[in-house]
């Protein structure tokens, strides 16, 4: 489970304290899947690094399964898909693996690319993909170290209305085949409608809509 209590952030600026969020308190279940939205500027990626533990919240706390929550804990999915350039689909996949207890990942990483439907893009370059392929790599990356959160920042953000559906489409069938906690933040109306769980984050604060 993923619980969030009492999450405040602020920071100090030239002119006083800036303060972000407030008080935000939730949590969701190995299952749950939510998109979080809110206008520009309120907070949402902040939020959402705050649960993924980039972040430090300046009191409350978060945790998953129980204990304090850290990135290696965690999967990411960003807007910008964050692609080393020089390494092919695969190895990108493998990326994570590098700093993670020594195991055999390589069946584990193929079998994710052929489940983004990347078979045949196994061995490409980011430059030799679209960008669609790319967030799909992203997303098998996210998913190698079988993490029991994922946390997406606008992942459909820089696609088109059809690529973005099917990126958005990729990840809930993955998140319900593997049942971990799916978080989106996400400006799409179209893309918060696919969630189960709908929060809003505005004025500093988190409120359920569904």
């Amino acid at each position: 489970m993923l619980s969030a209590t009492n999450l405040s952030k602020s920071y100090t600026t030239p002119t006083g304290l800036l303060e972000i969020l407030n008080n935000i308190t939730f949590s969701l279940s190995p299952g749950d899947a939510a998109a979080i939205m809110g206008p520009s500027g309120t907070g949402k990626s902040t939020l959402l690094y705050i649960l993924g533990g980039l972040e430090t919240p300046s009191s409350g706390t978060v945790t998953l399964d129980g204990n304090v929550v850290t990135p290696s804990d965690v999967g990411f999915v960003f807007q910008d898909h964050c692609l080393l350039p020089q390494c092919s689909v695969i190895e990108n996949v493998l990326l994570p693996t590098l700093i993670a207890p020594p195991a055999d990942y390589d069946a584990r990483a193929k079998s994710l690319v052929e489940q983004v439907g990347l078979t045949g893009r196994m061995h490409h370059r980011p430059a030799q993909l679209s960008g669609g392929e790319k967030q799909r790599v992203a997303i098998a990356r996210s998913l190698i170290l079988q993490p029991h959160l994922i946390v997406c920042d606008e992942p459909t953000g820089n696609l088109d209305e059809t690529t973005a559906d099917t990126v958005t489409t990729l990840l809930l069938e993955l998140h319900r085949k593997l049942k971990n906690i799916l978080i989106v933040v996400t400006h799409s109306p179209r893309v918060a409608a696919q969630f189960p769980n709908r929060f809003q984050l505005s004025h500093k604060n988190l409120t359920r809509e569904s």
